[in-house]
């Protein structure tokens, strides 16, 4: 991974965690143990997800950008359907809270998601490459 992905990674990681962790309490006191448990498992759902999302991304980028524009776009998906899947299979479970799992997921996700973007936009990341050779021009 390069420095700049593990700068993103930490960025957005550090703040869902520390929400996650708020989230279990919260859902500690008004849900009881299922209620904590439920919130602890959507918090667990979203970093691996969005964990796994950037490192793949960050290796496909080594490939091509346009590798790391399909891995990216891909990634994309599939958490989204799963994460679809995930709230529709466990909705009715009394294994934890429903509800706690489900707003830990979404908290999470804008969390997460708002971090890795503002951890992008302060990145430094040439978006053009300055030692590109334009075909049919010599110099």
């Amino acid at each position: 991974m390069q420095a700049n992905d593990v700068r993103v990674l930490k960025s957005a990681a550090l703040p869902t965690l520390v929400v996650g962790a708020i989230a279990v309490a919260v859902s500690l006191l008004t849900a009881g143990g299922k209620g904590a448990l439920g919130a602890a498992i959507g918090v667990l759902l979203v970093a691996v997800f969005f964990s796994v999302s950037v490192v793949a991304v960050s290796y496909a980028a080594k490939v091509s950008p346009q590798v790391m524009a399909m891995v990216a776009m891909g990634s994309y998906l599939v958490k989204v359907v799963v994460i679809m899947v995930m709230l529709a299979t466990f909705g009715d479970t009394t294994a934890w809270n429903s509800k706690a799992f489900a707003w830990s997921v979404v908290v999470c996700t804008i969390v997460w998601t708002g971090f890795e973007v503002r951890a992008f936009m302060k990145s430094k990341i040439l978006y053009v490459d300055p030692e590109a050779t334009v075909p049919g021009k010599s110099d």
